[in-house]
């Protein structure tokens, strides 16, 4: 394919560099000129040339970012790191462009290291999570000017650039992207590219073209040209990158590796973070499980860099360890004093792959797994199905019931995650033994979970809670698992009821039913769906509970109701009432008596166009 782009190129240069003859005789520029790339057509501005000898790129003050490879002011080391670290806290790409429309000087690699900032942003699996990205002036810009300079470029900014284009997913056959492949083959068969260079350029290679490139093998005879005794310790790291991106199949460079191994044995202190977690995650993809060595070495170099590895990075090196059966004694105890402290602000697939390590390796540690068990009752909404399972399964295994146990299963439950196996040890006797002068919001989560379980688990067949251990109501002063009704609400919703049903004696208010829920308000249906007084007792056909949720039921950010909340409505749904959500957020909008009236009629009676009482 890289041939083809070649030979493309020499059809197209011609057509690529027209100028619009207004260009020619103002210094306004022109907004006609379009270069193409595939599908996409990337509107440039351009300006009278500068100076251009060299690879900085100087930006003008204007409206669209314009810019040109200049000779003048190239920006220092300080600057070019400054913006780097400025590029990195962007949190979008028009916080990207802004910060490009603010540089007056800009170098090539600062030029790609801005579109790989933009992929990092937009990138979503194969394709951009917004492709109008590409259509923004500041774009359109950029993209035309390495398509115009693409001789001038450096090395590094070169294949920089096209590494980046192929993750933003750029046309093979657009003009930019077969220019910068015809201009990487020129310095690739120079052969003056360094091996971090070569790796770029291999890694966009096989972006475009897969394992099978011709160019990617070039690629890698240049990087085997020195021995990787002879590679810096950021060169070792770009190669062991390439071959985990999926150049190394089939057993294929063998002996590279081998030979890179021996010598990251012996450099593995140097590693920072970031290495020794890209250098496991590589090993695991790349199955090596010959490197033993190499994984013990990386290990303890990783013990130093417990409290410093990034969530990712942590969550890649427990990977790796579980996948080589490898555990050391320094770097577990590292993690017991690291771990209580971070648990409540993991990633939650960190804290799961925690688990999973101490699961896996049989290490019992009760100060990491009481830390999870805390952070989890606080946090079971962050976690999926799957990392709850995870998780449970650790202190399943290791026979480990933290001192929380009570409200670790009710956190569960909250979020309809019911870890079966652990909830029998809860009930089994020797634990109910423990129980004695507990705190009552113990006995009532205990309850719930034994409720969870009679409605939600029908297929559990585990020891049941004994009713000496029951709660009548989970509505409590204090601690409590239900949020008690806010009383403006339910005042204006009980004159509003009134006034829908002529007297007050046809709903029943803070009704405690027999399975320890108290309801805001019940209403008893008769099988002609008539409303029935509330101390009816017998023909009770439908039985209707409105929740009057008031702003302290749902999270102070968003409108979600709480987990207490929620599992109580999934209760009363499962055991036959139909429930009724009288939200405050839609109540407080209504302007008067009659808006009230129509709104509740309408809640509570759906499907019916008149009153039947």
């Amino acid at each position: 394919m890289a041939l083809k782009l070649i030979q493309r190129l020499v059809l197209t240069s011609g057509a690529s560099r027209t100028l619009c003859i207004p260009c020619k005789t103002t210094r306004q520029g022109c907004r006609k000129l379009h270069s193409h790339f595939g599908l996409r057509s990337l509107a440039t501005t351009l300006r009278e040339p500068l100076f251009v000898t060299c690879s900085s790129v100087g930006l003008h003050r204007d409206s669209v970012l314009q810019f040109r490879l200049t000779q003048l002011h190239r920006p220092t080391a300080a600057e070019e790191q400054a913006f780097q670290q400025h590029l990195g806290n962007c949190s979008s790409s028009r916080h990207v462009f802004r910060l490009l429309h603010s540089v007056k000087i800009m170098s090539d690699t600062m030029a790609a290291a801005a579109l790989h900032r933009v992929a990092d942003l937009e990138q979503e699996g194969n394709h951009l999570k917004d492709p109008t990205v590409l259509e923004t002036d500041t774009i359109r810009s950029l993209c035309f000017q390495l398509e115009q300079d693409s001789e001038r470029l450096t090395e590094a900014g070169l294949v920089s650039a096209l590494l980046a284009c192929t993750r933003l997913f750029l046309d093979p056959w657009s003009p930019l992207m077969v220019r910068l492949v015809s201009e990487s083959q020129k310095r690739l068969d120079r052969g003056q590219m360094s091996v971090g260079q070569l790796c770029t350029l291999g890694r966009a290679m096989l972006a475009m073209e897969g394992p099978d490139c011709v160019m990617l093998e070039q690629v890698m005879e240049e990087i085997q040209k020195q021995g990787p005794a002879q590679w810096s310790l950021a060169d070792l790291i770009a190669v062991y990158r390439l071959l985990q991106d999926g150049v190394c199949k089939d057993g294929k460079y063998g002996d590279l590796l081998n030979a890179m191994h021996t010598h990251a044995v012996t450099v593995t202190s140097r590693m920072s973070p970031a290495a020794v977690s890209l250098l496991l995650s590589a090993l695991v993809a790349l199955n090596q499980t010959q490197a033993m060595p190499l994984v013990i070495s990386l290990c303890k170099q990783a013990v130093r860099h417990v409290p410093h590895f990034s969530d990712e990075e942590l969550t890649l090196v427990l990977g790796a360890l579980m996948h080589f059966g490898h555990s050391d004694h320094y770097f577990v105890e590292a993690m017991e004093r690291y771990v209580p402290t971070m648990a409540f602000t993991f990633h939650s697939e960190t804290v799961t792959k925690v688990m999973q390590f101490y699961g896996r390796r049989n290490i019992l540690s009760p100060s990491v797994f009481d830390a999870v068990a805390e952070s989890f009752v606080y946090r079971a909404d962050d976690y999926s199905t799957g990392q709850v399972a995870r998780q449970i399964t650790a202190f399943g295994k290791l026979g480990y019931l933290p001192p929380n146990a009570g409200e670790l299963l009710h956190s569960c439950t909250l979020v309809e995650r019911f870890p079966v196996n652990f909830v029998s040890k809860v009930f089994s006797r020797y634990f109910l033994q423990q129980l004695q002068g507990i705190d009552r919001i113990v006995l009532a989560q205990l309850t719930q979970l034994y409720m969870t379980m009679k409605l939600e688990c029908p297929f559990y067949e585990g020891p049941r809670l004994l009713p000496q251990y029951h709660v009548k109501s989970f509505l409590t002063s204090g601690r409590s698992l239900e949020t008690a009704v806010d009383v403006h609400l339910y005042n204006s919703v009980k004159t509003g009821l009134t006034d829908l049903f002529g007297a007050r004696s046809y709903f029943g208010s803070k009704v405690l039913t027999p399975y320890s829920y108290t309801l805001d308000v019940e209403l008893k249906l008769d099988e002609d769906g008539y409303v029935l007084p509330a101390s009816h007792i017998d023909d009770v056909y439908k039985r209707i509970a409105l929740c009057i949720d008031g702003e302290k039921r749902f999270t102070t950010n968003v409108r979600q109701l709480l987990g207490n909340e929620s599992i109580k409505q999934r209760h009363l749904r499962l055991l036959g009432y139909e429930v009724v959500q009288i939200p405050y957020y839609e109540f407080e909008k209504l302007p008067d008596k009659t808006s009230v009236v129509d709104y509740l009629h309408h809640k509570i009676f759906p499907h019916s166009y008149r009153l039947s009482w």
